[in-house]
């Protein structure tokens, strides 16, 4: 499924937004906010939706089948 290089800015923003949640539950420090001028700004506000778009985008990758290795018959 992240073999693409879409897949992969899409995981990345949703690391983004992981470790912002947790920056947030640790220290309650709105990171994205705080680096894009408060979190209701429009730069601020952008990423949030680009992030949550991301989340939705990979919501079918839970249900697919993931990527198994062939194996030949005979072999262990």
């Amino acid at each position: 499924m992240f073999g693409s290089t879409f897949s992969k800015f899409l995981l990345v923003l949703l690391i983004v937004g992981g470790l912002n949640w947790g920056i947030y539950g640790v220290f309650g420090l709105d990171a994205i906010g705080w680096l894009l001028g408060g979190s209701l700004g429009w730069l601020a506000r952008t990423v949030f939706i680009v992030v949550g778009l991301a989340a939705l985008a990979l919501i079918p990758a839970l249900f697919t089948p993931c990527c198994r290795e062939k194996h030949e018959p005979g072999a262990p």
